[in-house]
């Protein structure tokens, strides 16, 4: 018997999902933790952003690297969880396609992982990630592949006998890129990763993907001039 539907703002819905985030199978966030930290080498006494912390898996593995870890997240629900898991670090409940309540060039690396498919004007995004960067300071994005979401695929979770639906907006490739150059980062680099053998192992309903590209990781640095430079390094 399935279950109802209900569609909420993503919002909502990770404030939701918070309880059970962690525990909910998901082959996305495994690829994402197998490699996102690898692309970002955060440092010890580095201070980082994570844009869009969730519940504080990516605060902790900064933490662990001596890096200064600041989170940062429109749900409450997920903000509260990232208290739990990694208690001290600085955390901001903010809206990332607003302006945001921090310091312009206090950071030396800006991470936002996954949230890309929830966001309608990446412009905004990427400009405010880019202020809050120091000149030379780098950005990491990571998103589910944009062939998931033209196909239809969205964020979704059970709770208490409903299936909620978050939505998701349907970018290209090229979409982030020029986002990311318009709103001044350069050295741009691009790395696509793949279901395999490992992640279906972790989470078996990902056997159906093996071969198929389902994250990318895009990585760039702040341009001391903010002016614009549209290479792109790709990598798979």
């Amino acid at each position: 018997m399935s279950l109802p539907i209900q569609r909420v703002s993503a919002r909502l819905g990770y404030h939701l999902w918070a309880e059970t985030y962690d525990s909910t199978p998901n082959p996305i966030v495994a690829l994402d933790a197998r490699y996102t930290q690898a692309v970002l080498a955060p440092r010890a006494g580095e201070r980082i952003l994570d844009a869009g912390c969730g519940t504080g898996r990516h605060l902790e593995a900064l933490q662990a690297a001596g890096a200064r870890g600041v989170g940062l997240d429109f749900a409450p629900g997920m903000l509260a969880a990232s208290g739990q898991r990694v208690p001290g670090t600085p955390r901001v409940l903010a809206d990332l396609l607003q302006p945001l309540p921090l310091a312009t060039g206090t950071f030396d690396a800006v991470l936002s992982a996954l949230i890309g498919e929830h966001l309608e004007e990446l412009g905004r995004h990427f400009a405010e990630l880019v202020r809050v960067l120091r000149p030379g300071g780098r950005l990491v994005f990571s998103v589910y592949h944009p062939w998931l979401a033209a196909a239809g695929k969205e964020a979704n979770f059970q709770l208490r006998g409903v299936e909620y639906r978050l939505g998701a907006f349907a970018h290209t490739l090229e979409d982030y890129r020029a986002a990311m150059v318009a709103a001044g980062l350069g050295q741009l680099q691009l790395a696509e990763f793949h279901a395999d053998d490992e992640l279906a192992a972790a989470v078996p309903p990902a056997r159906k993907y093996l071969g198929r590209a389902l994250l990318v990781i895009f990585s760039g640095v702040k341009n001391a001039t903010q002016g614009p430079e549209g290479g792109l390094a790709r990598s798979t």
